[in-house]
């Protein structure tokens, strides 16, 4: 075994032998308290190629990943970069050995400049030992020139948007001089022009002869920019395949084990009466005149670029940010909503578009995220919280949603992606809600999490619940909706029913 400053030492030198692939695993197994995360996995990248990751949340795709980018060590098996076999110990261990990871929750110093992000403890020095500013820029400037990526090294990081963090994050990994770079769901919030500039920096990477690690779960992006996919299933590697050599359906059969005939399951329920009521809502500067209705059993969608206010709308209805005008009425009776706690008392449930910023207590386990929403009064007597029925009301909820847990006490950022949504959907169902609203429900988790949350979602609407369904992902919109709401810079363009609507249509009222 080569230690790892050894081999980062023959890196330097250029004396690396020849191998077949760039970076491989064989035999890998990693276990976790009461989970096998990994079971005799195997992975192999070439050089110059992208290889997607694909699986369901919880399949180990992120473990192996952190095992290669050395935050994790595994228990069994060996990982040899270039021919050799190594032990990464820390992910700077990674780093100087020409291995970067690009998270999906980026790890950049917002009150840094853009360029002293990238050269943090590599920072460029005068002969009197100060930084020096002046050659930071200058290589940061190069830099940016070569991966065709216009940012000023000066600017905060705080100030840049999603997309421009995510383009510092590769210019760091790439001013290591990587040679294989780790992308962990790159694009789940980035739009489509911002994807497209993306793939021309990865494909140019590739060009370079660097080795790339995609993880990703939407189809659409393997076949278009990946070379070569993995699956992975339940902590164990199921086949390696050209990606022009399977279809969609080849994949998903694949990772989920099972055919899924409908990812889409809508059922047709019959509608009640009108439950929410929206007039004229109005968040200064932020959107203005909303007026809409949700009728009890219905699904609206509600769709729009980037920047049409549709989460505003939402967390405004929710009492996150009150309304400055416009009024809202349940069930015909007009209601004030001020605060969240005012909304939950009006019988609604809202699901945040960030499950780690805004949804989820990471540090909290799942019993306590899940029963946040109900502490207030339903399990609540002569001031005392009845913890054994709470408890037991949660243990069934995670049967109902089929939360893969090791146990109620598990800390919640050990589950899974998948599993921490299904978690949430289970807090606000405790509530018993009349209305629901779901903001981007099914962003970066797995078709077989995605059929199982469209699911729960038509088993709500059959019990009179009235939706709200907010989604980036058109084929989502199209397929669960009953009516769509169609938003553009902070205004209600138009509605479409289900039958009539199109992705040409949605498309052409969100860019009016």
């Amino acid at each position: 075994m080569v230690s790892p400053s050894t081999m980062a030492a023959v890196r330097k030198s250029g004396a690396i032998p020849n191998a077949e692939y760039l970076l491989s695993a064989e035999g890998v197994r990693k276990e976790f308290p009461g989970v096998v995360a990994l079971d005799d996995v195997t992975f192999r990248l070439k050089r110059g190629s992208v290889h997607a990751l694909m699986g369901e949340n919880g399949a180990g795709k992120s473990t192996l990943m952190k095992i290669l980018a050395g935050i994790y060590q595994p228990d069994k098996g060996r990982v040899q970069l270039k021919g050799v076999d190594i032990r990464l110990t820390s992910p700077l261990d990674a780093l100087e050995n020409g291995i970067a990871m690009i998270h999906q929750e980026l790890n950049l110093m917002a009150y840094m400049t853009v360029a002293e992000n990238i050269w943090i403890r590599r920072e460029p020095l005068t002969r009197f030992g100060f930084v020096d500013h002046a050659e930071m820029r200058r290589k940061t400037t190069a830099l940016f020139e070569r991966l065709n990526i216009s940012i000023d090294p000066e600017t905060n990081v705080g100030d840049l948007s999603v997309a421009n963090r995510q383009m510092v994050e590769i210019a760091k990994a790439v001013s290591y001089e990587s040679d294989v770079l780790i992308m962990d769901e790159p694009t789940s919030a980035l739009t489509e022009r911002e994807v497209e500039h993306l793939f021309q920096i990865i494909r140019g990477l590739r060009d370079q002869g660097i080795g790339i690690v995609y993880i990703t779960h939407k189809m659409n992006e393997l076949f278009e920019i990946a070379d070569e996919f993995s699956v992975f299933r339940d902590g164990k590697y199921i086949a390696t395949h050209a990606s022009s050599e399977v279809t969609r359906d080849d994949i998903i059969r694949m990772m989920v084990g099972r055919e899924i005939t409908q990812m889409f399951p809508k059922e047709e329920v019959p509608l009640g009466k009108t439950v929410l009521s929206v007039k004229n809502l109005t968040l200064n500067g932020v959107f203005r005149d909303v007026s809409f209705e949700v009728r009890a059993g219905e699904i609206l969608g509600v769709a729009g670029l980037v920047g049409s206010g549709r989460s505003n709308v939402a967390e405004t209805l929710f009492g996150v940010t009150p309304a400055s005008s416009g009024t809202i009425e349940i069930d015909g009776k007009p209601v004030a909503i001020s605060s969240p706690t005012e909304a939950i008392r009006n019988r609604m449930a809202f699901l945040t578009e960030d499950r780690k910023e805004t949804g989820c207590l990471l540090v909290l386990d799942v019993l306590e995220n899940m029963q946040l929403a109900v502490l207030q009064d339903r399990y609540v007597r002569h001031g005392f919280v009845q913890a054994r029925e709470i408890e037991e009301q949660c243990e069934e909820m995670c049967r109902k949603l089929r939360v893969k847990t090791p146990s109620l006490n598990e800390r919640i950022e050990n589950l899974s992606g998948g599993n921490q949504q299904k978690a949430l959907i289970g807090r606000w169902m405790l509530t018993n809600p009349r209305i629901l609203i779901l903001d981007e429900p099914t962003r970066g988790i797995d078709v077989g999490a995605k059929a199982e949350i469209h699911r729960l979602v038509c088993e709500m609407t059959r019990n009179g619940v009235a939706v709200i369904m907010i989604s980036s992902e058109m084929p989502e919109v199209l397929g669960m909706s009953d009516r769509i709401m169609v938003m553009h810079e902070g205004r209600v363009t138009g509605f479409l029913d289900r039958a009539e609507a199109t992705q040409i249509k949605v498309m052409d009222l969100a860019s009016r």
